[in-house]
C-alpha cells in the first residue's frame, strides 16, 4: 500500500477552488487501490472531524480565520498532523504531496523528518504567486522566497504547465530539480440541464441575457485577469452582445478604480453577475456563449481555461505561454496593444461562423490531453 498525504488543498468534498477539484478527482476518479490517500482539510470550527470520503482519510485541521497568515498555519499544520500519523500508524515509502508553495522557510525541517520513515516530498509549485497585485511588495517578497526554498527542498515538483516547468528549471538551476508534468483535468461531459429547467430560466431572466449571443468572463476579480483591458476593449468595440461577468466581484478599491477609468457602470452592455456555484448551471452557460475571453496573466493551467476549452464555442484567450500552451490551435489570442482585443471581439460577434473550427479543435484537445481520466492515469503512475 503507498500511503498519500495531500496538504494545501481548502478540503474534500470540493466546494470551491482548482486544488479543491483536482483533490476531489484524484480521489473519485482511483484506480489504484494500493494507493491510500489522506487528505488534510481546513476548518474554522475548533471541534474537528475525523471522516472517509471516497475512500480517503480525510482530518479537519482548525486554524483561526486571520487573513493571508492563516493558509500559512493552515500548512505547517498539516505537515505536523502528517508527521504524527506517519510515526503512529508505523507507514513507510509514501509520499507528502503539497499543493503551492507557502511554507518554504519550514520545508527543510519537515523533509528531514519525513526521510526518516523514506517518505518523498512532493510539491505542486503552482503559478507565480509573488506575481498577483493584490499582495503587498513584502508578501510578494514572502511568495519569491518561499517559492525557492520549496524548490530546493522538495524531492519531486508536479508542474500542471510546461510553461512553469521551464520557468523552474532556468530561475532554479543551480539547485537541479527534479520535474515531473502532469497537467490539470476538466470536465468533458455536457451540461445536464436544458434551456427548459426552472434554475437556467430564472437566472437568464433574472440578468437579462440571450442564450448564444453573449461573451463570457469566469474568474477571480484581481487585476492580473486583465479585466481592465477587456472591459475597455469590449466598450470600444462597436457589438450589440453583452460581456458576462462571472465573479467575486466587491465594490472595493479595485472595483472602483476601474469604474473611474473605464465608467462602465454606463455601458448596459456590460453585465457583472455575481458567481455562480451551481456546476452543471455554470456548464450551461459557457456552453451558451457566443465565445470566452480568458485574461489570466499569471499561474500554470488555469481550471476556467480547461472548462472553457471544454464548453465554450470560441475562445479568446490572453496571449501568454501557459494560455498558448493549452490552447494552441484551438483558441483565439489577443495581447494589451489597443485595438486588438476590440478587432477579435467584433470579428467573432459578426462573422461567427467563420470561427466553427475552433469549437471542434478545443474540445478534442481537452479529451485528449486534458481529461481527469489520463491525469488521474499520469499521477498513480508517478505514485507506483
Amino acid at each position: 500500500m503507498k500511503d498519500v498525504f495531500i496538504v494545501g488543498s481548502k478540503g474534500i468534498p470540493a466546494k470551491y477552488g482548482g486544488f479543491e477539484t483536482f483533490v476531489d478527482n484524484l480521489v473519485t476518479h482511483q484506480v489504484d487501490k494500493n494507493i491510500k490517500y489522506h487528505v488534510a482539510c481546513m476548518t474554522f470550527q475548533k471541534q474537528v472531524r475525523c471522516y472517509e470520503y471516497q475512500g480517503a482519510d480525510c482530518q479537519e485541521i482548525f486554524v483561526p480565520n486571520i487573513g493571508g497568515a492563516k493558509a500559512i498555519i493552515y500548512d505547517l499544520k498539516a505537515l505536523r498532523w502528517s508527521l504524527e500519523k506517519i510515526k503512529k500508524s508505523k507507514l513507510r515509502d509514501g509520499i507528502v504531496y503539497i499543493l503551492a508553495c507557502r511554507i518554504g522557510p519550514f520545508l527543510n525541517y519537515y523533509v528531514a523528518k519525513l526521510h526518516q520513515y523514506n517518505f518523498k516530498v512532493w510539491v505542486n509549485p503552482d503559478g507565480h504567486e509573488w506575481k498577483r497585485a493584490k499582495w503587498s511588495k513584502p508578501v510578494r517578497s514572502y511568495w519569491k522566497v518561499s517559492e525557492r526554498l520549496m524548490v530546493k527542498n522538495a524531492d519531486l515538483l508536479i508542474c500542471d504547465s510546461k510553461t512553469i516547468e521551464k520557468y523552474i528549471h532556468k530561475e532554479y538551476e543551480k539547485y537541479t530539480p527534479k520535474t515531473e508534468f502532469i497537467a490539470y483535468g476538466a470536465d468533458t461531459t455536457s451540461s445536464t440541464l436544458n434551456k427548459k429547467d426552472l434554475v437556467v430560466e430564472k437566472w437568464y431572466k433574472k440578468n437579462n441575457i440571450t442564450f448564444d449571443k453573449y461573451f463570457l468572463i469566469v474568474g477571480r476579480f484581481v487585476p492580473e485577469n486583465n479585466f481592465e483591458t477587456i472591459i475597455r476593449e469590449f466598450m470600444n468595440s462597436n457589438v450589440k452582445n453583452d460581456l458576462i461577468i462571472v465573479t467575486n466581484v466587491e465594490k472595493n478599491n479595485f472595483y472602483e478604480n476601474l469604474e473611474r477609468k473605464t465608467h462602465f457602470e454606463r455601458d448596459l452592455r456590460i453585465k457583472f453577475v455575481g458567481t455562480v456555484y451551481n456546476q452543471q448551471l455554470l456548464k450551461f452557460i459557457r456552453e451558451h456563449a457566443l465565445a470566452y475571453i480568458h485574461g489570466h496573466s499569471v499561474g500554470g493551467t488555469n481550471p476556467s481555461l480547461l472548462e472553457a476549452l471544454a464548453s465554450t464555442k470560441i475562445n479568446l484567450l490572453y496571449d501568454v505561454g501557459f494560455n498558448r500552451e493549452v490552447g494552441e490551435n484551438s483558441a483565439l489570442y489577443w495581447g494589451n496593444r489597443i485595438g486588438n482585443l476590440a478587432d477579435v471581439i467584433q470579428r467573432v460577434s459578426t462573422t461567427p461562423c467563420e470561427f466553427s473550427k475552433y469549437c471542434e479543435n478545443s474540445k478534442k484537445r481537452i479529451e485528449k490531453f486534458y481529461s481527469w481520466e489520463r491525469i488521474i492515469k499520469d499521477y498513480e503512475e508517478t505514485m507506483r
